[in-house]
């Protein structure tokens, strides 16, 4: 299985461009599942059909299309989350743990631990199933922070590893001074095996680092779509530096609403964004005038240039 990113700025065409690659993919012969995970989705609209959370089969081809619901993903994250932490403080169950978890979901930094999970589990479960996933991503802030994160969760797991095996240590020692101590009838492990947090927090740190492998392999390309104007280049250019930065893989950039009367600074465009990049090949996509989404039937090959590079 192979997956492709569709990333740039709020406006490009990236999903359409995501959805035209998904169908000359399944055309080539491909089994494909098309996903959206950015919050105003555009793929339902795009294959004039009605979406949710759970994959759909496109009419009777082998297409497969989702939009992830993020605000359902951020509740099961927190609620997997709060069932560990009942767990492991039930002597704490006066403090009102529940109501302190109810406000969760409108902290800072939930919808991109959010994304990331429903990622894992959709490279998890799905990696047999199809040969492509394609991915239409959120604008660029977000994007970047979703993709930085299983590398930087990593970094912090680790850390939280070390002080979680320093508390176990001094409990040991503990218990070899007094014997084992529980509170309120809450026995406390002191072996990493025995310990539910330790246990969890090894858990995470195979499957974050398990996204970013696959993120960073051969198997990922990120793909950017920009425009020819001056505002699509600066948040493009900042979306391919992020994306060099990460070192995750990129082969292809899609120039996307070419037209005569924009040529001229279309490429210049083209040039500021490409310098320093020749190993990047450049798909360039005219501008349709279709009375109707059809968007995703388009009769440019799309796929070429990354079937070569991947």
């Amino acid at each position: 299985m192979k997956t492709i990113f569709f990333s740039g700025k709020g406006g490009v065409g990236k999903s359409t461009l995501a959805s035209a690659v998904a169908w000359q993919l399944m055309e080539a012969g491909n089994r494909v599942l098309a996903v959206s995970f950015d919050p105003a989705h555009n793929l339902g609209d795009i294959f004039h059909t009605k979406l949710s959370h759970r994959k759909k089969r496109f009419k009777k081809t082998n297409l497969f299309l989702q939009e992830t619901d993020l605000e359902q993903s951020a509740n099961e994250y927190i609620e997997a989350n709060m069932s560990l932490l009942n767990e492991v403080y039930s002597y704490m169950q006066p403090f009102n743990m529940d109501s302190y978890f109810n406000v969760l979901k409108y902290s800072p930094g939930v919808e991109e631990y959010a994304a990331i999970t429903a990622m894992e589990k959709l490279f998890r479960e799905e990696q047999e199933n199809y040969d492509y996933i394609v991915i239409d991503t959120p604008p660029t802030g977000l994007t970047l922070r979703i993709l930085a994160l299983p590398k930087i969760t990593v970094a912090w797991i680790d850390r939280l590893v070390k002080l979680r095996k320093q508390i176990l240590e001094k409990r040991y020692t503990i218990h070899k001074l007094s014997g084992k101590y529980s509170e309120k009838g809450t026995k406390l492990a002191y072996e990493e095996s025995e310990d539910t947090v330790m246990r969890k927090l090894l858990d995470m740190r195979e499957r974050y680092q398990n996204v970013q492998n696959w993120l960073a392999g051969d198997k990922n390309s990120i793909c950017v779509v920009f425009n020819p104007d001056y505002l699509s280049l600066r948040e493009s250019q900042r979306l391919m530096t992020g994306v060099k930065d990460l070192n995750l893989p990129m082969h292809t950039v899609y120039h996307n609403k070419l037209d005569d009367p924009n040529s001229d600074i279309a490429q210049k465009v083209e040039q500021e964004l490409l310098k320093g990049r020749p190993d990047v090949v450049v798909e360039r996509v005219p501008n349709m005038a279709e009375p109707e989404p059809t968007c995703y039937i388009m009769d440019k090959n799309l796929i070429q240039s990354f079937q070569e590079n991947t």
